[in-house]
C-alpha cells in the first residue's frame, strides 16, 4: 500500500537504535525508550499560508531527522510501523 501525506504533514519510520553500550552491555527491551530518529519516507506538498500560496516542505523523501519524543500518530501499514506527523514535530534534519 502506498501512503502520501496531506498539506504539511511526514511519514517517518524509526531508526532504531543499538542494543549494546560501548561497555558490551545489552539493554533490555523494557529498559529502551522510542528512537527519535527517523527516515522520511514520504512528504506532503506544503502548507497552505493565509493569502493562498504554497509554502514547501523543508524536508524531502530520504532525509534522517530527529522529532520530538511524543509527536506524531502511529500506524501500521503491511506490517510496517511509521509515523504521521506535521513538520513542526521534525526539529532538525541530520546531514553527513
Amino acid at each position: 500500500m502506498k501512503l502520501r501525506p496531506l498539506h504539511d504533514r511526514i511519514l517517518v519510520k524509526r531508526v532504531e537504535e543499538e542494543e549494546v553500550t560501548k561497555g558490551g552491555i545489552i539493554i533490555p527491551d523494557s529498559a529502551k525508550e522510542k528512537p527519535i530518529k527517523g527516515k522520511v519516507q514520504a512528504a506532503g506538498p506544503g502548507k497552505t499560508a493565509d493569502d493562498g500560496k504554497l509554502i514547501p516542505m523543508g524536508v524531502k523523501e530520504g532525509d534522517e531527522v530527529i522529532f520530538n519524543k511524543y509527536a506524531g500518530t502511529e500506524v501500521k501499514i503491511d506490517g510496517e510501523e511509521l509515523l504521521i506527523m506535521r513538520e513542526d514535530d521534525i526539529l532538525a534534519v541530520i546531514e553527513a
